[in-house]
């Protein structure tokens, strides 16, 4: 097995992209986060977990953490108590809520107000488009409460720092998750609940994160782990980060990152953009193993046993022709301007706004479905021609297809 970190099988980096960037802003971010009030949503995942290690070396003065996923939260906990010379904050919570929930409503009144507030709570798989009911839902995740949260900060006297991840996925998107974070965009940046907000508003778009939780590549680490074959598909490309070098981004992004600005990684597709197959060939020989070459399901998963004996492993290549994939990602377009704000490794994209009136519109018409829902009426299209109230151009941008990754081993 290869002593190469597992990472570096899909970013082709063992030192940190951002490594010379994080060492400047250090200073910058101790200044800002020290004695502060911070609050991180989704802080339990993958991405917002290594945010908060970074933002809990600054010594806040109080570090809370908000997450539905009762289990991440706890193992965040153990992570952080297992380094108490680290870090520290005076007062650290953290609270398993929906961040759209009454719960959150009243949690926010109880409080002081903060200074830093970063949301990653999302509903962030494009397979989440499979089916018009799961669509809804992450509308209502990444849309309607993050319109929510902004109203409830705004009640709160809230005049900080809010910052909420997007995707690159968000450039001319092909997918309803694409399109709901580009749209999540305008809601952060030009709705009528970011007048009212005071304070910064920053965002990020960055590449898939290596090893994340639900990821294409930890799937391929549980199902070696289970006796499965692996499986990617064929001719894609995907920018990677480590989970650190996450972490590392959306701290630089949400704490000194520029007022109305998209922070982005200089990441370029002649040097930087690696297709899956080849990430999933390196993996089998990180493991010892050379790929075995399969494109019928059936053959590979009853081939496993036969291929290991040989030191190979089944590896699946399919299509790529399931419902928003796209053979190649990318952090912002034509239309929209690159500019520079002090890093080697980063840039940002100035936000390109829609109309308020049209956003407005959009958050009204996605509550109005969550308050009166019928079945029989709720359809893709429907939902495809909400998001076209912002972008409209995602009528022709979205990739459609009857075949779901729920399909595909």
């Amino acid at each position: 097995m290869s002593t190469t970190p597992l990472h570096a099988i899909a970013t082709g980096r063992t030192r940190s992209l951002f490594a010379d960037d994080i060492k400047r802003a250090g200073p910058d971010l101790r200044e800002a986060i020290a004695s502060r009030r911070v609050l991180v949503i989704g802080g339990a995942g993958s991405i917002g977990s290594n945010t908060v290690f970074e933002l809990a070396h600054c010594r806040p003065a109080a570090l809370h953490i908000v997450d539905q996923h009762e289990n991440g939260l706890a193992e965040l906990v153990r992570q952080l108590r297992s380094h108490p010379l680290e870090w520290h904050a005076n007062d650290f919570q953290t609270l398993p809520l929906d961040y759209g929930s009454s719960a959150m409503r009243l949690f926010l009144s109880s409080q002081p107000t903060y200074d830093f507030v970063l949301n990653f709570a999302a509903l962030k798989h494009v397979r989440t488009e499979k089916d018009p009911f799961s669509t809804l839902q992450m509308f209502e995740t990444n849309l309607y409460k993050q319109s929510l949260l902004m109203e409830w900060l705004a009640e709160t006297g809230f005049k900080g720092r809010f910052f909420t991840v997007s995707t690159d996925k968000a450039a001319n998107p092909s997918s309803m998750m694409g399109a709901s974070k580009r749209s999540m965009e305008h809601v952060l940046f030009n709705s009528s609940r970011a007048g009212e907000l005071g304070g910064i508003r920053s965002s990020a778009r960055f590449a898939n994160v290596a090893f994340s939780n639900g990821s294409l590549l930890q799937g391929f680490e549980n199902r070696l782990a289970r006796g499965e074959p692996i499986a990617a598909p064929r001719d894609t490309k995907r920018y990677f980060v480590s989970l650190s070098e996450s972490g590392e981004l959306c701290a630089i992004a949400g704490v000194l990152g520029p007022e109305n600005g998209i922070v982005i990684p200089r990441l370029e597709p002649e040097s930087h953009l690696v297709f899956l197959h080849d990430v999933a060939i390196r993996f089998l020989q990180h493991h010892g193993y050379e790929p075995a070459l399969y494109e019928d399901e059936v053959e590979a998963c009853s081939s496993v046993s036969r291929e290991r004996e040989r030191g190979r492993w089944p590896l699946l290549l399919t299509a790529l022709d399931t419902a928003g994939e796209k053979s190649f990602e990318e952090f912002s377009t034509s239309s929209e301007k690159i500019f520079e704000f002090g890093y080697e490794g980063l840039r940002a994209v100035r936000y390109l706004a829609a109309p308020r009136e049209s956003i407005d519109a959009m958050l009204a018409e996605v509550h109005q479905i969550i308050q009166n829902a019928d079945a029989g009426t709720l359809t893709k299209e429907r939902l495809k021609q909400i998001i076209a109230m912002v972008e409209p151009a995602f009528l022709e941008t979205h990739r459609d297809s009857s075949s779901s990754l729920d399909q595909r081993l």
